[in-house]
């Protein structure tokens, strides 16, 4: 595992509604404590987690459900750097170092954003281009990065 030791450990997820292939929108959910800013669940790794467990963990943390099948796992770790406002509430790490999956809902999956601790009011299913317009900017190129990926191997 090549992480960066200031770098926090994470697991992000693309989700993809159970209509995939036929329909590639891709989940996105709107922060609680940002305005108007959407981005994709994710989470930390917990000390001795594995990361495929953190994946499902922080899903139905974030969005009341974990019932998805992997497609796909970015090959690598991927990082960025907090701006200075959050950076002051994450000390000591000045960002995140993360491992990004494409999964897809299984037709019995419910989504629940009002969970025991809600980060986000709100979601919905966008197609792949406009979810870089909605996202956070620091974290558009790692969102870009992740998604060209997930184009060229032809899963969105």
């Amino acid at each position: 595992m090549s992480k960066k030791p200031d770098y926090r450990p994470n697991v992000a997820m693309i989700i993809v509604s159970n209509n995939y292939p036929q329909k590639k929108e891709i989940f996105i959910a709107q922060r609680n404590d940002l305005t108007d800013i959407w981005q994709f669940p994710q989470g930390g790794i917990d000390n001795g987690e594995e990361v495929k467990e953190a994946l499902f963990r922080e899903m139905e943390e974030e969005i009341g459900t974990n019932r998805a099948e992997i497609i796909a796992e970015y090959p690598e770790w991927i990082s960025y750097d907090f701006p200075s406002k959050i950076a002051k509430k994450m000390k000591p790490y000045k960002g995140q170092t993360q491992r990004y999956f494409l999964v897809k809902l299984k037709k019995d999956a419910f989504i629940k954003v009002d969970t025991k601790h809600p980060e986000f009011i709100d979601y919905k299913f966008v197609n792949v281009d406009d979810a870089l317009n909605l996202t956070a900017h620091f974290k558009k190129h790692v969102y870009k990065k992740v998604i060209n990926y997930f184009k060229d191997e032809g899963l969105l």
